[in-house]
């Protein structure tokens, strides 16, 4: 597998670049933030995924890792290959997408050409709990570990973030802390 490429940018297309690695041209395919960022005869580093199929092989590239994981996470959603991967992270970015998964919002991803409403259902159920957005790091680390074992209980970020930001912390006890939201999340849903 080709993990990265090195080269210089000799050519842009409307979907992919051509980077010239010791005289081979190597063609990959980016988003259109990359294509638009990079200028030809620059020095260019991408990570790449490598996808081989019965009737092709394509290198797709990515400026950072986070891009290229997101890349790898959306590709293993059901009906959901490279090039509409590529096509979510074009539209979304990786912001956009994290904020979609976690507020469970469909509608950001059925605006993006070719992403249907079933499509972009199985894309945030697939996720959740996958994705951590940024601003979870502005929370202690007990109530991180606790946002994160809500996510993997089905609840949504968004869900996870609210009810633990309600909960005022008073010891390091992370199963207290747990315990007292899943009774929030118990009483709000009247299950009491």
């Amino acid at each position: 597998m080709i993990s990265f490429i090195r080269g210089r940018l000799a050519q842009k297309r409307q979907s992919s670049i051509v980077i010239d690695v010791g005289g081979i041209g190597y063609e990959v395919f980016v988003d259109e933030n990359t294509l638009h960022g990079l200028h030809i005869g620059e020095e260019v580093t991408l990570q790449t995924a490598q996808v081989i199929r019965e009737d092709s092989q394509n290198l797709y590239g990515f400026i950072t890792d986070q891009e290229l994981g997101l890349f790898h996470l959306l590709c293993s959603v059901s009906g959901v290959g490279p090039k509409m991967a590529l096509a979510i992270l074009s539209s979304l970015g990786v912001n956009g997408v994290q904020k979609a998964v976690a507020e469970a919002d469909d509608q950001l991803f059925k605006s993006v050409s070719g992403v249907g409403p079933k499509t972009a259902k199985l894309i945030i159920l697939a996720l959740t709990g996958k994705l951590i957005t940024s601003d979870t790091h502005a929370y202690q680390p007990i109530q991180q570990n606790v946002i994160k074992a809500l996510i993997g209980l089905g609840y949504s970020e968004r869900v996870a973030k609210e009810t633990v930001a309600g909960i005022e912390v008073k010891s390091d006890d992370e199963a207290l802390l747990l315990k007292s939201a899943l009774a929030k999340l118990s009483k709000a849903k009247g299950l009491n």
